[in-house]
């Protein structure tokens, strides 16, 4: 799996989920969909001509998951999910 952080490079942006945020577009400009099709990130996410890798898909669950857990007040003790 591609992480968009390395060993020495950190994220500019510290809000919740940003590290799923940037791995998912870092899969999605990876992916044919971006790279042999020419669509942005965004239309790649809403073609459902299955250009879009199972990886990429998987990493937007994650990232919906996280986003919803900010609105559960459960997982003030819980922890966020994708964290």
């Amino acid at each position: 799996m591609m992480r968009y952080e390395d060993e020495n490079e950190t994220l500019a942006d510290k809000t919740p989920c940003a590290g799923v945020r940037a791995d998912l577009k870092m899969c999605l400009l990876a992916s044919d969909c971006c790279k042999i099709h020419k669509k942005t990130p965004r239309e790649c996410l809403k073609s459902t001509d299955g250009t879009v890798p199972s990886e990429c898909q998987a990493l937007r669950y994650t990232f919906l998951e996280c986003k919803r857990s900010l609105l559960d007040n459960r997982q003030r003790f819980r922890g966020r999910k994708g964290y």
